[in-house]
C-alpha cells in the first residue's frame, strides 16, 4: 500500500529550534573528528578540540577570578553557554544529541520554540553556575548534559501535570530523573566522582522551574491556584 509519508524527513516532527541546536552540536563534533583524522586543517587540526575547549569551556576558577576582581570580560561570560556545544568526544556528543532530540521533540510539541530555547540555554547557564559554586579546582565543564537535563526537567513537569489532569499518580513522572540519578551514583561508585553532577541536577531544576512558568497552560494554572487561595 502506498504511504504518502514514507519519504517524509524524520526531522519534520522535531521543532526547528531543536534541530538547529543538534545540528550545531553535531557539526562542531564532526569538524573536530575530521580534523583529528587529518582530513581538514592540517597538523594543527589535531589540537582543535583542546584549543577550543580551553577557549570556550567553563572553568569554575575563571568564575572565581571574575568575582574576586569584579571584572567580567565577554570572552569569559560567554563560557556559561558556549561550553554546551563542545564535547569531549564523539560518544559524548552522540548521547547529548540523541537526548536533545528525544526530550526536545516532546517539550517542543507543547511549549513555544523560544521557551524551549530558554529552557535549554538557561539550564546550561545555571548548571555552569552550580559547577562553580559547589565544586573546587580547575575542572573543565564541557558538553550539553546540563542543558539536556533542563529539557528532562521540563519533560518531567509536563508529564506530571498531564498525569494529574488524567487522575493518575503524577509523581510517576519523576521515574526518568530517578533512574538517571541512580545510574550516576552507580557510575560514581564504580569509576570515581562525577564533577558534573551538580551542573546536571541544577540544569534539571532549572528546566523544571521554567516549564512551570512557560508551558502554555501556566497562566491558567496560576489563576486557578490564586482563586483557591482566596477562597480559603
Amino acid at each position: 500500500m502506498f504511504d504518502p509519508n514514507a519519504n517524509a524527513s524524520p526531522f519534520n516532527s522535531v521543532p526547528a529550534v531543536i534541530v538547529v541546536l543538534v545540528v550545531l552540536m553535531a557539526g562542531i563534533e564532526v569538524i573536530f573528528q575530521l580534523g583529528e583524522a587529518g582530513f581538514i586543517g592540517g597538523r594543527e587540526a589535531i589540537g582543535w578540540r583542546l584549543e577550543y575547549s580551553r577557549a570556550f569551556g567553563f572553568v569554575g576558577a575563571i568564575f572565581d577570578w571574575m568575582i574576586q576582581n569584579a571584572s567580567y570580560p565577554i570572552e569569559h561570560i560567554i563560557r556559561f553557554v558556549t561550553y554546551i556545544f563542545i564535547h569531549t568526544g564523539a560518544i559524548h556528543a552522540l548521547f547529548v544529541c540523541v537526548f536533545t532530540l528525544a526530550m526536545g521533540k516532546y517539550v517542543g510539541e507543547i511549549c513555544h520554540p523560544l521557551a524551549v530555547l530558554a529552557m535549554f540555554l538557561l539550564s546550561g547557564l545555571f548548571g555552569a553556575l552550580a559547577q562553580a559554586l559547589f565544586t573546587t579546582g580547575n575542572t573543565l565543564l564541557l558538553g550539553g548534559y546540563p542543558a539536556v537535563y533542563g529539557l528532562i526537567g521540563a519533560f518531567t513537569w509536563l508529564q506530571f501535570v498531564l498525569m494529574r489532569d488524567r487522575g493518575d499518580n503524577g509523581y510517576m513522572a519523576f521515574r526518568l530523573i530517578g533512574f538517571l540519578i541512580v545510574i550516576q551514583l552507580l557510575y560514581m561508585l564504580a569509576f570515581g566522582g562525577n564533577n558534573d553532577l551538580a551542573a546536571e541536577l541544577t540544569g534539571f531544576a532549572t528546566g523544571f522551574s521554567l516549564a512551570i512558568l512557560l508551558e502554555p497552560k501556566a497562566a491558567a494554572r496560576w489563576r486557578a491556584l490564586l482563586t483557591r487561595i482566596r477562597a480559603r
